[in-house]
């Protein structure tokens, strides 16, 4: 059966959502990274720490890390695609058994349950990275691609805006520029490995172009999965998230509210985004599909005690590999046939 490795990352204020979070997508089978970012109090981290050494299943797995020292991550700029790299170099190197990478912000929330999702990946070959992309990149080129910018959070500690140099640069020509609407991924532990250790020198390259790029998460994955030989051929032009866009230009993501509810149940996709903190919504998901009480984890094949009187039929736990999907998981597996169709599923990749 795979594992996954969560980042779970938000900035100041967010240290409830994150808790909330954990609970949703909680399994002990799983990693899980929570970071708060430098805007984040040190008092925010340290309740978020003590949460974490509170729960006794969390502590019997070891499987939650609190991020102590935090990187200062900008909006912009290229920090957060250096701190989402820094996250995963740290899980490529304390835990070695992950087989995907899924990372989630403050204001994404499972659609589906742990059980669920582990069933469903594990019918699907280990290669494959699921990484919404495309090379026509329209309005980005002249917005995205041209413009030069310096964001000082490089090497600052405390935010500010970016700086615009007065020249534009050309399209690259040795290599192809893929970019995706959102940087969230569910990426395999083989290419974030090629990512971090760089046998080849593509992703160095990569990295130190997209420092000058706004908005690199949206584009820094994509460009070097889709220009590299040996992963081009693994990607799945999905990034399991489901997501409303304004519309145009598809910049923003809607809030999703109770009306969305039905919709986004029906994509099939096991996360959605973007959440407005404790939304009524989200107590929907939590009643009528991760069967989770509040402040509790979601029940699994894991969770062998009684819900009776309100208590969490998590609190005692048995096997880590007993799982036991719901019918939610049929939603995904609808998505997945959907996805890796013969007829699509080619055509999309990297073009």
């Amino acid at each position: 059966m795979p594992r996954f490795a969560y980042l779970i990352t938000g900035t100041k204020g967010d240290g409830a959502q994150i808790k909330r979070i954990l609970q949703a997508a909680y399994h002990p089978r799983n990693y899980y990274m929570l970071h708060l970012d430098l805007d984040a109090s040190d008092s925010e981290r340290l309740e978020l720490a003590k949460y974490v050494k509170s729960e006794i299943v969390v502590t019997e797995f070891g499987n939650v890390m609190v991020v102590g020292k935090a990187d200062l991550v900008t909006l912009k700029g290229p920090t957060m695609t250096a701190s989402t790299l820094h996250w995963i170099a740290v899980l490529l190197k304390m835990k070695k058994e992950w087989d995907w990478f899924v990372n989630l912000s403050a204001s994404d929330y499972p659609l589906m349950s742990q059980d669920d999702l582990l069933h469903i990946f594990s019918f699907i070959p280990r290669d494959l990275n699921f990484i919404e992309h495309t090379s026509s990149i329209g309005w980005k080129e002249e917005q995205r691609a041209r413009p030069i910018i310096i964001d000082p959070g490089l090497y600052h500690s405390k935010k500010s805006g970016v700086y615009w140099a007065k020249e534009k640069r050309s399209v690259p020509s040795s290599f192809k520029l893929f970019a995706g609407s959102s940087e969230w991924v569910v990426l395999t532990r083989s290419f974030l490995e090629f990512c971090v250790w760089g046998w080849d020198n593509l992703p160095r390259t990569l990295l130190m172009y997209y420092a000058n790029f706004l908005s690199s998460p949206e584009g820094y994955f994509h460009s070097v999965i889709c220009n590299h030989k040996d992963y081009q051929n693994t990607t799945v032009n999905n990034d399991l998230h489901y997501i409303r866009w304004d519309n145009p230009p598809k910049q923003h993501p809607m809030l999703l509210k109770l009306e969305h509810f039905d919709d986004m149940v029906q994509s099939g996709a096991p996360f959605a985004r973007k959440f407005a903190k404790d939304d009524p919504v989200l107590d929907k998901i939590d009643r009528e599909i991760l069967k989770r009480s509040d402040g509790h984890f979601t029940p699994g094949g894991w969770c062998v005690g009684s819900s009776l009187l309100g208590k969490d039929p998590c609190a005692v736990y048995g096997n880590p590999i007993a799982v036991k999907p719901s019918l939610s998981y049929k939603r995904l597996e609808k998505l997945m046939v959907k996805l890796l169709d013969s007829e699509s599923f080619r055509s999309k990749q990297c073009k």
